[in-house]
């Protein structure tokens, strides 16, 4: 995000899941704010790879700060499985079906 690489959707997708992730954790019973969460990081994954492969700019334009945030993104895009399945295990515990 700290390059404008990609648009703002890409920020404000990632950071409002972020903030539902942080509602999530504080509403220890909640079961609707852990479903949300989860939701919003399986719709990440698929608006994230969409994201990269589009706006993923040529090898000719790509500097330091531009290589960074884009492995910053395709690092983000691969830890973001093993958190869906960490949350799934957090739904499971709050008596999740």
């Amino acid at each position: 995000c700290m390059n404008h690489m990609f648009p703002a959707s890409y920020a404000w997708g990632n950071f409002s899941v972020l903030a539902v992730g942080i509602w999530a954790i504080v509403q220890r019973d909640s079961l609707d704010a852990i479903m949300m969460f989860l939701t919003g990081l399986l719709l990440t994954v698929l608006t994230d790879i969409i994201h990269i492969s589009v706006f993923y700019p040529p090898n000719n334009y790509l500097s330091d700060v531009k290589r960074f945030s884009a492995g910053m993104a395709i690092f983000s895009l691969l830890i973001k499985p093993v958190s869906c399945y960490l949350v799934y295990q957090m739904y499971r515990e709050r008596g999740g079906e």
